[in-house]
């Protein structure tokens, strides 16, 4: 398959992982393993940004061959796209500020009982936002287009918690000038029902040379060093299987 153009579909709002840098150029840990993956399989690649809520319906459309957007390997994803082996895999975690008395327990058998009533921002059609409607009904669900609108109003009074992926909210939100005053609360989440097994490349179902080809571009750049290169520029600690 080496030579094969391969359109890659990704987001562009969801950093550190991919999101548009200050001079319009596409950016992120999912975009350069992306990179690594079609140099090290001999693809010509390209992107495609796609909106979040209407990534798999324009992979299905055929806008693009696969999508590289740190999207979870989830068994109802599984019945609509194929995935790749997981390129990395970090639990979800919630936001609040710090001056907020609010507590979230660490068993999720006590969750929804503590946080009745309680409005939780979630980005629209994520596993977050799945887990949330699922295990907290009591709790108000507020869905966004994007993570980044929810912060917004996280910080601004209008949310209590924010749930998503905890890199993203330390490197994207936390360690901001926007985040100051904010804090993580409670334990990791990882409920594979709605969180899946990590983040992996998603496919048409069918496309099997292409997911080995992927799979096994993955296994050489961890084996040659690439990927620990690509992963030390972003985090100080091993996101293929984290635990932060």
């Amino acid at each position: 398959m080496a030579g094969t153009r391969v359109l890659l579909g990704t987001e562009g709002a969801y950093p550190p992982f991919n999101y548009i840098d200050s001079a319009g150029e596409l950016r992120g840990f999912d975009i350069e393993i992306a990179r690594a993956l079609c140099d090290a399989a001999g693809f010509d690649c390209a992107f495609v940004i796609q909106d979040w809520e209407g990534m798999i319906p324009g992979l299905l459309a055929k806008k693009y061959d696969a999508i590289v957007a740190s999207m979870s390997i989830t068994e109802q994803r599984r019945e609509v796209v194929d995935f790749t082996n997981s390129y990395y895999d970090t639990p979800a975690k919630f936001v609040k500020a710090r001056e907020a008395a609010l507590e979230v327990p660490e068993e999720l058998a006590a969750t929804n009982a503590a946080l009745a009533g309680l409005r939780i921002g979630v980005q629209r059609a994520s596993s977050h936002a799945a887990f949330v409607g699922a295990e907290l009904p009591d709790a108000e669900l507020v869905a966004y287009a994007t993570l980044e609108e929810a912060q917004l109003d996280l910080a601004s009074g209008r949310l209590d918690l924010v749930l998503a992926d905890s890199v993203v909210l330390l490197e994207g939100f936390l360690k901001t000038p926007a985040g100051a005053g904010f804090e993580f609360v409670g334990p990791n989440i990882s409920v594979p029902e709605y969180h899946g097994h990590g983040a992996g490349i998603a496919l048409r179902k069918g496309e099997d040379a292409l997911r080995e080809a992927f799979n096994a571009a993955l296994r050489q750049i961890r084996a040659d060093g690439r990927y620990q290169e690509i992963n030390a520029k972003y985090f100080d600690f091993d996101v293929y299987d984290a635990d932060n």
